[in-house]
């Protein structure tokens, strides 16, 4: 009974007190070491690109021609991880959570291969295939509390299955059809592709992967436009048979800043009228210097509750800000200060407020067409409401706060 396992009202409202204080304290430490790092950035050496993120700009005009790469290629990955919890829970779960969900056990969290051919001028057609399989791949498409696609144990292990086509219109329109990476959020499913090896709570409770249809349209240098037509938020769950909506705005007013603004609308409820529609926006403002990556996230969800008399209006948000520093070729740091509302259970399943801080030491270690990445990671999460908490000790009773230390090797190949 989870409720037996809540600390009493007055401990609550002394931990909320101490969440507040926490919460104050860790944001000056963040501006300390944020303002630190934008000073420290022309000594860094030059950022390595992020494989999930934008593409950086190269100036070929004084290098030689060089072979075109073939037009397809594949490659696969290994994510190996041991999460050492400091409550030492007995039934080894990190609550609440779709990915990384294991502790003090050492786990297969992700293992991938896939095969991919871009669109492009000299070939307009594309696909994607990625299967997938791990601890990562069990319950990362699913809403709370919501009914699944039939066959889900069967779809969730793919990571993409999708047809593109580039029609010569204008500056080029991309289509594409099938299961694709998400339009929102600024962190991938897949740990490699990520600044810390955990994700964030915003990245586990929206998308990291739709199914349905988009187009993309790049309007001129500095601003692209997307839309896309979708199955539903998650794309595993299946409250309803109705599509759900989205767009897209990117702006680059220069070569270090990008500016996202992602919408989605469509129902989540069985009950599908129009004033059961969930709202959501997702913003990301992200800078990058000279081996210095500074993202800013927040996001917003709303939608009336259609399962109760009164339809009172429910929200979550979320804000987390994503930093990472190369300070030799090798090795990389990144912090991520994060919190999370979800006031009415709507998301998590359980009324919760979340503040946590991840830190992140990696080495990666390039080899021809693979590349080893190694990782030790620190995590405090702190959850106060009548329904936070984590597990703890030989009962699984419920405590505020977690601690864990993390490590993680991941081992990727790419034929390119």
């Amino acid at each position: 009974n989870i409720k037996t396992c809540l600390p009493d009202r007055k401990q609550l409202k002394t931990e909320n007190n101490y969440t507040m204080l926490s919460i104050a304290w860790w944001m000056g430490m963040i501006t300390l070491m944020t303002c630190s790092i934008t000073m420290t950035q022309a000594l860094a050496e030059e950022s390595e690109s992020v494989p999930h993120k934008m593409e950086q700009v190269q100036d070929v005009s004084a290098q030689p021609p060089k072979a075109q790469p073939p037009q397809w290629h594949y490659g696969g990955f290994v994510d190996l991880g041991y999460s050492h919890d400091f409550n030492f829970p007995d039934n080894h779960l990190f609550r609440n959570r779709a990915t990384t969900p294991r502790v003090n056990e050492l786990e297969l969290n992700m293992g991938g291969a896939y095969i991919r051919k871009s669109a492009s001028v000299q070939s307009r057609w594309g696909a994607e295939l990625l299967g997938q399989g791990g601890q990562d791949s069990k319950d990362f498409g699913f809403g709370t509390n919501l009914p699944r696609v039939s066959g889900s144990d069967v779809w969730r292990h793919f990571g993409r299955a999708n047809l593109s086509y580039l029609a010569p219109v204008g500056n080029g329109l991309t289509v594409q059809a099938g299961l694709f990476n998400s339009f929102i959020g600024y962190e991938s499913l897949y740990a490699k592709d990520n600044f810390n090896y955990t994700r964030s709570w915003m990245a586990d409770y929206s998308p990291y992967l739709m199914f349905g249809a988009n187009a993309v349209y790049p309007i001129n240098d500095r601003w692209t436009g997307a839309v896309f037509v979708i199955n539903e938020y998650f794309h595993l769950q299946n409250a309803n048979d109705l599509p759900s909506y989205g767009a897209q705005a990117t702006y680059k007013p220069d070569r270090s800043w990008t500016i996202k603004e992602t919408i989605y609308y469509g129902p989540d409820q069985s009950n599908t009228s129009l004033e059961f529609w969930r709202f959501f926006s997702d913003t990301i403002v992200e800078w990058k210097g000279k081996g210095v990556t500074i993202a800013g996230q927040y996001q917003m969800g709303t939608q009336k509750n259609a399962s109760v008399p009164s339809n009172p209006r429910l929200i979550y948000m979320g804000a987390a800000l994503h930093t990472r520093w190369q300070f030799t070729r090798p090795w990389f740091v990144a912090l991520r200060p994060e919190l999370y509302s979800d006031p009415n259970g709507l998301i998590t399943g359980f009324d919760q407020f979340v503040w946590a801080v991840t830190a992140t030491s990696e080495y990666r270690l390039p080899y021809e067409w693979t590349n080893s990445i190694f990782r030790i990671e620190y995590r405090h999460d702190n959850s106060t409401g009548s329904g936070g908490g984590f597990f703890k000790g030989g009962q699984n009773t419920l405590t505020p706060s977690q601690n864990l230390l993390i490590f993680s090797v991941i081992w990727t190949f790419d034929s390119h």
